[in-house]
């Protein structure tokens, strides 16, 4: 048999069509943050280009796909559970396909624990082979193999994989792959490896594809987006990027995640406060307020640096906003290390927080450091935390009554049947209005705050 991807796609095709009455259909299940929102797209667009339809019901599919994420204990529980469910379902329809990737597999002591206890899993791969989904489901359809394909063995970005977009207002694009940072408590050097930066005219190529084809908001995404450019034949970095995709033309918006607060600069703040696109919103994950527990997480950027790049934002944009993550609990934080995070949170005033109670992942420094407080009581923490959050973001929803907010209609409210938009700082309003209008920007003023949830009215631009 020839070798290449056509090849094995249309091999595919024809195994699946002697199994399936039409086209045969695909569940796939993407865990985790918006890099495997977009490998998850990516795997989509392979299987449509293999023949597949897609469904959302397990019950009624041909090849269940889980895509997971390792940063958590509780989001690999749930892929583990959702998993062993297939059990019984893979008795009753013996040609099911089940396929297990993503940054779960990656793992060693996961890989050997769905060989050993879910042997009913046909496929499972890792996220650098993605590209070989057509060879790994021949081999699986026409030798009734059982495939483990994991590991680095790709060292270049491939940039022909085709990619099926689950939304179409929004897209993400990936600038740069893996990360070098090895924070002490984070996984995602050892399962996505090292960074690699696409070439910058590739990146600009598939934005301007999609400014075309009406998308209005784009997000570039890298486990450090703002540490772009390492790799590259020639010289850039994240700031020049950002100036290249600004002079796009177009009604759109461009965002970009996660950002490392080591290689946010003063270029890079100075870049979004001249931009045409880039709404004056950033998000800076933090982490901890306290420089003993950074120093710990190998985070390489004290409490003060991180203050002082929120007051240079904030004198180049006044109106800037953050969000930031933040990690409650980390082995050894003290009660009244806690507190700094707690202080820091509030000299900020933060529009949104994405927490967490620290979630030991194995095969990372900090899963070995002593780790004496008790999980309740860093529940307790976390409520603290929450409540003190809870209470900014409602102070800072009161300030934009009356504000006018150039939102994006994303789509219709099911529990209030009102619009839903997302504002410049990424919050979202609700507002009558017709349909027309999802898709599109709406000028929208805001009339009512409900705690941290906004409600208003679309006014002329």
């Amino acid at each position: 048999m020839k070798n290449g991807v056509e090849t094995y796609t249309e091999q595919v095709q024809k195994l699946m069509a002697n199994r399936t009455n039409g086209a045969p259909l695909a569940f796939v299940r993407t865990y985790g943050c918006q890099q495997n929102v977009a490998d998850g797209e990516k795997i989509k667009g392979l299987l449509a280009q293999m023949g597949f339809d897609f469904t959302n019901s397990d019950q009624e599919a041909d090849l269940i796909l889980f895509n997971t994420c390792a940063v958590r204990e509780h989001a690999e529980d749930r892929v583990f559970g959702n998993v062993g469910a297939l059990k019984h379902l893979k008795r009753k329809k013996p040609g099911l396909v089940i396929a297990v990737c993503g940054c779960m597999t990656e793992q060693q002591q996961v890989a050997e624990r769905l060989q050993k206890t879910f042997p009913f899993v046909d496929l499972v791969f890792g996220t650098h082979v993605i590209h070989r989904l057509p060879e790994m489901l021949y081999h699986v359809l026409s030798d009734s193999q059982h495939l483990m394909l994991l590991g680095h063995e790709e060292r270049n970005i491939r940039e022909d994989i085709p990619i099926r977009r689950d939304g179409k207002h929004r897209a993400w694009v990936t600038a740069m792959y893996g990360c070098d940072n090895f924070c002490s408590y984070c996984i995602v050097p050892y399962v996505r490896g090292r960074e690699k930066s696409r070439n910058p005219d590739d990146v600009i190529h598939e934005c301007e594809g999609l400014v075309e084809r009406g998308y209005k908001e784009i997000t570039l995404l890298g486990q450090n987006v703002n540490s772009y450019g390492k790799g590259l034949e020639t010289p850039g970095d994240f700031p020049g990027l950002l100036q290249r995709l600004d002079s796009i033309k177009g009604d759109w918006r461009l965002r970009f995640m996660t950002s490392h607060p080591k290689d946010a600069s003063r270029e890079l703040f100075n870049v979004i406060a001249g931009s045409q696109h880039i709404p004056h919103h950033i998000h800076l994950p933090f982490q901890s307020g306290n420089d003993r527990i950074l120093g710990e997480m190998n985070r390489k950027y004290s409490r003060e640096q991180y203050l002082s790049l929120i007051r240079y934002a904030r004198q180049v944009m006044p109106d800037v906003t953050f969000t930031s993550d933040v990690i409650v609990g980390f082995p050894g934080e003290t009660y009244e290390e806690f507190r700094d995070t707690v202080s820091l949170i509030k000299e900020v005033k933060f529009v949104n927080l994405f927490t967490f109670i620290y979630s030991p992942r194995p095969g990372t420094q900090a899963a070995s450091m002593p780790d004496p407080v008790s999980h309740e009581e860093k529940t307790h923490w976390f409520a603290e935390l929450l409540k003190e959050q809870e209470e900014i973001a409602i102070k800072n929803c009161k300030q934009m009554l009356g504000s006018r907010q150039r939102v994006l209609v994303e789509n219709r409210d099911k529990k209030t049947g009102l619009l839903s938009g997302r504002t410049p700082g990424s919050l979202i309003v609700l507002f009558p209005g017709d349909d027309s209008l999802v898709g599109n920007f709406a000028q929208v003023e805001v009339t009512e705050t409900n705690g941290w949830s906004l409600k208003g009215k679309e006014v002329a631009f």
